[in-house]
Formats: C-alpha cells, sequence, structure tokens
C-alpha cells in the first residue's frame, strides 16, 4: 500500500478513490480531524496551538503569512511521508477548495520537488473527459506498488 497525497488535500473524491484501489490516501480531512478531537486544545473551532505556525516554518519563511505557515503545518507532513501523488488542475471548487493560493502553489510545488511517481491531470469538463480522468487515476494507482507480505 502506497501512501498517496492528494491535490486538492480535501477531494473527498480523490481520497475515495486511492482507498478504492489498496492504498493510504494522504488527506487534510484526517489530520483536521485529529486536531478536532485532541483533547487539551482550547480554542475551537481554531483548533490551533502556538506550535502549529511553529512547524509550518520548515515549510515556509517567517516573512509568509501565518495562514499559510499554518496551513503548511498540516500540508508539510502529509507531503514528507507522501509515497507517490495525484495533483488535479483546474479543479472545480466543489471537487476540494484548497482556499489559499499561495499555499496551493507550495503545496503543488515541494510534492513536484519531491522524487516520488506524480500523476498531473486536468480536472474533467465533458463526459468523455471524466471517463479518461476516472481511467488515468486508476490506472496510475494500479501500477503503484501495494507493499504487504504476500508479494
Amino acid at each position: 500500500m502506497a501512501k498517496v497525497i492528494i491535490y486538492p488535500t480535501n477531494s473527498l473524491i480523490l481520497s475515495d478513490m486511492v482507498e478504492r484501489f489498496g492504498h493510504e490516501p494522504l488527506a487534510m480531512m484526517e489530520k483536521i480531524r485529529e486536531k478536532i478531537a485532541t483533547v487539551g486544545v482550547d480554542s475551537p473551532p481554531l483548533n490551533i496551538t502556538p506550535e502549529g505556525p511553529k512547524h509550518g516554518l520548515k515549510y515556509a519563511a517567517v516573512e509568509v503569512p501565518a495562514g499559510v505557515r499554518g496551513r503548511m503545518s498540516i500540508i508539510g507532513p502529509l507531503i514528507d511521508i507522501a509515497e507517490a501523488a495525484i495533483i488535479v488542475g483546474d479543479a472545480s471548487i466543489s471537487f476540494g477548495c484548497m482556499g489559499c493560493a499561495r499555499t496551493n502553489e507550495l503545496t503543488k510545488f515541494l510534492i513536484r520537488e519531491k522524487d516520488i511517481p506524480v500523476l498531473e491531470i486536468q480536472y474533467p469538463h465533458t463526459e468523455e473527459e471524466g471517463k479518461a480522468f476516472v481511467y488515468n487515476i486508476a490506472e496510475f494507482l494500479k501500477a503503484l506498488p501495494t507493499g504487504g507480505d504476500d508479494e
């Protein structure tokens, strides 16, 4: 099973596809759930600690807005452990809006710089493009090593 980071990192569709093909989706939803469920976080609905933006400094300079550092404190560690990636370009807002242009660019840059298999694909706008979209993602995921003791 490969750990596959998805972009947009909050796309339920991509997360589901990765999981259906036997891989672990690295998505923001799981990390946000951990933050919400953590006992001792005193500031719901923000659910941040002073350490979050500090962790983001590993991925973004101190001069960038704190929001970018905060987002990168969540997304950066996912990129670090990723073994493969799927980047969907020109995605509809309903496919998984990331909300921050600078974080988006930094996320895609860091993924591309990592030495892992990356599928970059454009969001489909027609039924035929949609079929090709799903097919290409499926083929990419099938080609990734599944690991396990039985291989």
